[in-house]
């Protein structure tokens, strides 16, 4: 009997070992680090080691489109980046001159960020208006309600 439960116990142990060796690997490669572009340009060797997201605005006039393969320029206070996006989707319809981008991918010894995937948002609908209110908000800074059309009430005539 006793003989029985240790080979229970090894294969148990092997299985537990198994699951937790493929999730600390799934999560070492599926971790990515927020750098800025000067970071990244510092960060020496340790740049082209690792997963990484970059942030920045899209240079006006540098956005060139093949396909799903778009080469495009980041620009994040004085410093650019070049960036490739090879993605299975295309870009977002956000994604233009100007807009602000997130690129996660890798930092080739090239200087080009070559990035899997890209998210864009465009900057003047999250910007505040003129008259210093956010979108969507009231002057007096109660946002404000969605325009919904008024229920018409049913009323029966006999």
């Amino acid at each position: 009997m006793s003989h029985r439960f240790v080979r229970f116990g090894a294969a148990l142990a092997i299985i537990l070992v198994t699951l937790g060796y493929l999730a600390y690997t799934g999560v070492e490669e599926s971790k990515s680090y927020y750098v800025t572009i000067a970071e990244l340009r510092s960060m020496g060797e340790d740049a082209h080691k690792k997963r990484l997201r970059v942030a920045g605005d899209v240079v006006p006039g540098t956005i060139k489109r093949q396909g799903t393969t778009v080469e495009f320029m980041l620009k994040e206070q004085d410093q650019t980046l070049a960036v490739i996006y090879k993605g299975t989707e295309a870009p977002p319809d956000t994604f233009r001159d100007e807009s602000q981008a997130l690129v996660e991918g890798e930092f080739g010894r090239d200087g080009v960020f070559r990035a899997k995937h890209l998210q864009a948002k465009c900057a003047s609908k999250y910007e505040k208006k003129e008259d210093g209110t956010a979108p969507y908000e009231k002057k007096d800074g109660a946002p404000a309600a969605p325009a919904t059309p008024a229920k018409k009430s049913a009323t029966s005539t006999t």
